[in-house]
């Protein structure tokens, strides 16, 4: 799908192909040195490489139960969604989501698009009936992306988040309905 962002730039949100690892890879990377906000830290991203990143790209490809998508914005990654659904039996109707965005493009309506896309692919999805995730308490513009998604949050964790400075975070767990079990 196509949309045009503020900078006049055009943004589409589309699968990934294994061509786009490398950009994928650098993306995840960079979106991990450039905020405290995600679960990897900027070294745990390095862990990884391309031959990595082709494998995570193949997996989603291979895997119709679960969505991997990015946001080109005219040949740059600027950020990625992800649905995971449940692995267990008991789990398969939820499914995990993980999104992320790069910094100069916050602001600019990628993140609410990227998480459009997720829901309506998890709507048309024959068994996901409720998105899942946990995000941090201070990433408050994120909590309330979600809020204007009618996500609701169930509870938090305490200091779920050890920083690599050393400071605690408390994690917020929150989850959607999308349709009826």
């Amino acid at each position: 799908m196509r949309h045009f962002l503020p900078n006049g730039k055009q943004l589409v949100i589309r699968p990934p192909q294994v061509t786009d690892a490398q950009a994928c890879l650098h993306t995840f990377q960079a979106v991990t040195e450039e905020t405290d906000f995600l679960l990897f830290t900027h070294e745990e991203s390095l862990q990884y490489d391309l031959a990595k990143e082709e494998a995570f790209i193949r997996a989603y490809m291979d895997n119709p139960n679960n969505m991997f998508l990015v946001a080109d914005v005219e040949g740059e990654i600027a950020g990625m969604v992800s649905l995971n659904q449940g692995r267990t039996r008991k789990q398969h109707h939820m499914a995990l989501l993980g999104i992320a965005v790069l910094h100069k493009y916050w602001n600019m309506g990628i993140g609410r698009r990227l998480l459009t896309s997720a829901i309506r692919w998890a709507e048309a999805h024959p068994r996901i009936a409720i998105i899942h995730f946990e995000v941090l308490a201070n990433n408050e513009r994120a909590i309330q992306l979600y809020r204007n998604f009618n996500f609701t949050e169930h509870g938090r964790i305490p200091q779920g988040i050890i920083q690599p400075d050393g400071s605690t975070v408390d994690l917020v767990v929150m989850s959607k309905r999308i349709k009826p079990i």
